[in-house]
């Protein structure tokens, strides 16, 4: 399944596309930003499931920013989890 999620304005990426595979993370492909980072991220996260790639991007600040790339691809996940996988 497909989720797409627009990250809040405090960040560089401009959208990020989440293939999921059950609970598994299949792809990740984020638009915008700084691209050995988000590339970076997406590749680690691969094959990982949803829940531990969560607890570990959930909380990742960006400077002064309050938030990061990471943290709002944890903030998807979480959405995609609760839309896709819980049907909510």
């Amino acid at each position: 399944m497909e989720y797409r999620y627009k990250p809040s304005d405090k960040v560089c990426s401009q959208e990020m596309i989440i293939e999921l595979e059950g609970d598994i993370v299949k792809k990740v492909t984020i638009i915008g930003g700084c691209a050995g980072n988000t590339v970076g991220v997406s590749s680690l996260i691969q094959g990982m499931q949803i829940d531990e790639a969560i607890q570990r991007l959930k909380g990742i600040p960006c400077g002064f920013r309050g938030t990061s790339c990471p943290d709002q691809l944890a903030i998807a996940l979480e959405e995609a989890k609760r839309r896709i996988i819980e049907g909510k």
